[in-house]
């Protein structure tokens, strides 16, 4: 009898915990601070459930950090900096430290027309060897890219702009 009733109270108490946890997460999914709704709003673009919400949120939390070359916090960062912290937060990959050796030994290239969710582009914005970039950023969706800007920190910006089509090198796909 006593042994019956500790496995009832032991599964009603499993069935309730299990119960409030997945209410939690649901609430939490559906309004929290890192809901899809809540992304959207903070990175200028639609983010549904489908999305790698993980990225997303671990982007959004770098949002309006100012650029710092060679900085690696959240007081400033710059691109391959910040690439490489969100790499190895959300994929768990360790990337070269430069733009160019990120290209050169970390990726694959990729077309424009052939880009997903995570790989690199990379960009020569100084005039220099066109072959080599000096800038790099994240490719989200929707032709929206993640960097460290030297003039407005981490932010999404379009890669149709005349300035990123002017400036771009390749894709690349981590390999």
């Amino acid at each position: 009898m006593k042994t019956r009733k500790h496995i009832y109270s032991a599964v009603l108490l499993f069935g309730l915990l299990l119960l409030c946890a997945s209410c939690g997460t649901r609430r939490q999914l559906a309004a929290g601070p890192d809901s899809p709704s809540e992304l959207s709003r903070r990175l200028g673009m639609r983010i549904t459930k489908k999305d790698n919400l993980l990225l997303y949120t671990t982007v959004s939390r770098w949002m309006g950090t100012p650029y710092r070359f060679g900085g690696l916090s959240r007081r400033g960062i710059d691109c391959s900096g910040f690439t490489s912290i969100i790499y190895g937060e959300v994929y768990g990959k360790r990337l070269a430290a430069s733009s160019a050796d990120m290209l050169k030994y970390n990726c694959k290239k990729v077309r424009h027309s052939r880009l997903r969710e995570g790989d690199l582009v990379f960009f020569r914005t100084d005039g220099g060897n066109r072959k080599i970039p000096n800038h790099v950023g994240i490719y989200l969706k929707n032709n929206k890219f993640v960097h460290a800007s030297t003039s407005r920190g981490v932010m999404v910006s379009n890669l149709s702009e005349p300035y990123y089509l002017r400036t771009w090198i390749t894709g690349g796909r981590v390999k």
